[in-house]
């Protein structure tokens, strides 16, 4: 009778011990996510609360201050949709390179596929100060694209700088951010059944119709992710405004940046810094929802 009621006892535990192996499993990652992130974005946002003051420095207290300041500043308004309109553009024309040209290596055949694959993601092997600095050099007033600019008689030597420009800094954002988009439209496409094409070829659909009416909608989920992606690192990107655009030309990040290491105004440096993720993470979001409901509408 002892061992029939201790075979009960272990077996009554077992659905108890399944149901609490996820959580078994995650903890580790989990604690380990909250201490790395977790704990910085927590202190940021404390420190967001503080106030500062010129002769004091930072006054711990509770305000909202910084956050009204952020809100209600046209200086910082100007700042954020600055941001965010270079991130849209860079969104949309890393689309448009970063869609055919994946599919183009998923049609090409071995050796090449691979030797273009390696030479289109071979820039995530470098630093983006160093990819930005080559940018620098090439759009520069003494770079290579004003000098042949100059040359041709298209423009002079002040308009062929593209420093401190709107356009040199989304052209510098979308060579670096581009093989992020290659990258997840390949992964999209390998899922691609080419008879499908071949199918609708064979209807008599011309290549650009197969292309927008079969594989587009396919790829979709790949082009929705790297779009994600894209727009997250452009609206947070530093490295390549802060080079390219300089202190003409601030963005959200370095506008932070700013405030931490020439005003020393951590508070509201923190405040900036929170006001861009919380519009990042609604952003994303939203876009995410809006293109999955798109999607779900677009193959019933």
């Amino acid at each position: 009778m002892a061992e029939l009621t201790t075979t009960l006892q272990e077996a009554s535990s077992k659905p108890k011990l399944k149901n609490l192996a996820p959580w078994l499993l995650s903890g580790p990652g989990t604690l380990f996510f909250l201490t790395l992130l977790g704990m910085p974005l927590l202190m940021t946002l404390i420190l967001s609360f503080n106030s500062f003051d010129y002769a004091a420095g930072i006054i711990t207290t509770f305000s909202l201050d910084n956050y009204l300041e952020v809100l209600k500043d046209s200086y910082f308004h100007e700042i954020f949709l600055r941001t965010y309109g270079i991130s849209l553009a860079v969104v949309v024309l890393c689309i448009a390179i970063g869609v055919p040209e994946a599919y183009i290596l998923s049609r090409m055949r071995n050796p090449w596929r691979s030797l273009f694959l390696v030479v289109t993601l071979a820039p995530l092997l470098i630093s983006v100060v160093v990819r930005t600095l080559g940018w620098v050099l090439l759009i520069g007033g003494n770079g290579l694209l004003g000098k042949t600019l100059e040359a041709l008689g298209l423009a002079d030597a002040s308009s062929g700088n593209l420093m401190y420009t709107h356009t040199g800094v989304i052209m510098a954002l979308v060579h670096v951010l581009v093989p992020f988009m290659v990258i997840s439209v390949w992964a999209a496409l390998q899922k691609l059944d080419s008879a499908v094409e071949h199918a609708g070829l064979s209807l008599g659909a011309s290549h650009a119709t197969v292309f927008r009416r079969i594989v587009i909608p396919q790829v979709l989920p790949g082009i929705l992710s790297g779009s994600l992606i894209v727009f997250a690192l452009a609206a947070s990107a530093f490295a390549t405004p802060a080079i390219i655009g300089g202190r003409r030309l601030k963005v959200a990040a370095t506008a932070a940046y700013d405030e931490y290491l020439n005003t020393m105004n951590w508070p509201l440096g923190a405040a900036i810094a929170i006001v861009l993720l919380v519009a990042n993470v609604a952003l994303v979001m939203s876009y995410n929802r809006m293109m999955e409901r798109r999607f779900r509408r677009t193959l019933g």
